[in-house]
């Protein structure tokens, strides 16, 4: 059992929990146990610091003062080889009242009709099956499978996005999904021939809870199939503002071989994919009906364990890696400054809060960053206070450079804003390295 140790949230983050009037048991606590195998040797492999949590955003400057942060390191446990943080946010005040929505990027919508095409041709999907997405955010991915003719059900704990999802005709329970809320699911609504996790897996403190209820919740012959970033690629491309508070663990094949064997669960195949800097979507059947793992799966695990990433030493050298991009950045950024050149930025996800911070990237070297998401516009981003405009500010204003923080997108942003660059604009993109295109 993890020691807890309680911390107010401050303002910013505590305000999620106001329009549900609780009264939480704890804030925050630090896990002393590994979420693979329990075991307690967890050496830190990376620190980034003290940092905000990268979803709350500020409404005003008079917040900035009373703006809590907490310890942002990364673990690796040797004994199972799962990444993760230790560190760890109640969920409540993390998912609530969300900003982040899967349905603004045109990236996401094509990723999500073949997703759900894949899906389809592996189950066979019929009109008479159930497909049961966790953490569902709008329903984007679900209304690809309505498409289909098939019967969907959404799960997601943010309740403006489940409302959202609930106005746009997709079923959804605005709850926290885990072993306790499987069985209810399944009396109410029978048994799922797919349990979808989009990006949620990483986000649960306790996965084999989750991995559990995901596979209580299956028909016969049903899969669970999760995707997420993945760790190779993570290494491999210096991905570190991908860690964040939200995100408690960074998979390999390794690890999941393992967390799934605890949960009953054995993987049948791997796609990987270019989404998100590099994911992998896992699936998962009931091992009474599977047998073992697929030949190819376990190829997978063998080439992770060449490559060293169930090596203390290979994460080592991430870290020394990361401190090198990071100086690389911030080396160009002063740059252009002495030559008085402008800057700005495009996109306020997540993963652009951690690089902010982490490189103390504020309004002195970036004066504002754009988005589309109207959720963010009109806010200050948390920790560096850079505020979010819309997008068509970038012709407004016409800054010299744009770092792209969603770079994950950087292809779809670069396309889309054509008129910028035809203007003499130039993109920045900070991720393995700084480059400007």
């Amino acid at each position: 059992m993890a020691t807890m140790q309680k911390h107010h949230l401050g303002q910013g983050a505590a305000a999620a929990l106001e329009s549900g009037g609780q009264v939480l048991p704890w804030t925050r606590y630090r896990r002393t146990s590994c979420r693979g195998c329990a075991g307690r040797d967890l050496p830190v492999v990376l620190s980034l610091g003290k940092m905000p949590l990268a979803n709350a955003f500020l409404d005003s400057p008079d917040q900035f003062a009373d703006e809590p942060a907490y310890d942002l390191d990364l673990h690796f446990c040797p004994a199972c080889s799962l990444v993760q943080l230790t560190e760890v946010i109640h969920p409540e005040a993390l998912f609530r009242n969300y900003v982040y929505v899967t349905g603004f990027a045109d990236t996401i919508v094509e990723h999500n009709r073949a997703y759900a095409a894949a899906v389809g041709n592996q189950l066979h999907l019929s009109a008479s099956d159930l497909v049961l997405e966790i953490a569902s955010n709008d329903g984007s991915l679900l209304k690809c499978f309505r498409e289909m003719g098939v019967r969907t059900l959404g799960v997601e704990p943010a309740l403006n996005i489940a409302e959202a999802a609930r106005q746009a005709g997709i079923e959804t329970v605005p709850e926290f999904f885990n072993s306790h809320l499987a069985p209810r699911l399944r009396a109410s609504y029978g048994p799922a021939k797919a349990v979808i996790g989009n990006n949620v897996l990483a986000h649960v403190d306790d996965t084999l809870d989750f991995l559990t209820g995901c596979a209580h919740m299956l028909d016969k012959g049903g899969l669970v199939i999760t995707e997420f970033p993945y760790l190779r690629d993570f290494i491999d491309r210096l991905e570190y503002d991908t860690i964040y508070h939200e995100h408690l663990c960074y998979f390999s094949v390794n690890s999941l071989l393992r967390l799934c064997d605890a949960a009953g669960l054995v993987i049948v195949r791997i796609d990987r994919s270019r989404i998100h800097g590099g994911s992998i979507r896992m699936y998962a059947g009931r091992k009474e009906e599977v047998g073992g793992s697929s030949p190819e799966v376990l190829e997978l695990a063998r080439e992770e364990r060449e490559l060293g990433l169930a090596d203390l030493a290979r994460f080592r050298q991430f870290a020394a890696d990361v401190g090198k991009t990071r100086a690389a950045l911030l080396e160009l950024l002063e740059k252009l400054r002495r030559d008085g050149k402008t800057v700005a930025a495009y996109g306020a996800p997540a993963k652009g809060n951690t690089l902010l911070n982490y490189c103390g990237i504020d309004t002195r070297r970036i004066a504002f960053t754009v988005d589309r998401n109207p959720w963010k516009v009109g806010k200050f981003t948390p920790g560096m206070h850079i505020p979010v405009l819309p997008v068509s500010a970038l012709l407004e204003r016409r800054p010299d450079y744009v770092v792209i923080l969603a770079w994950n997108f950087a292809e779809e942003i670069m396309a889309q804003q054509q008129s910028f660059r035809d203007a003499g604009g130039r993109f920045i993109i900070p991720i393995p390295v700084p480059v400007i295109v």
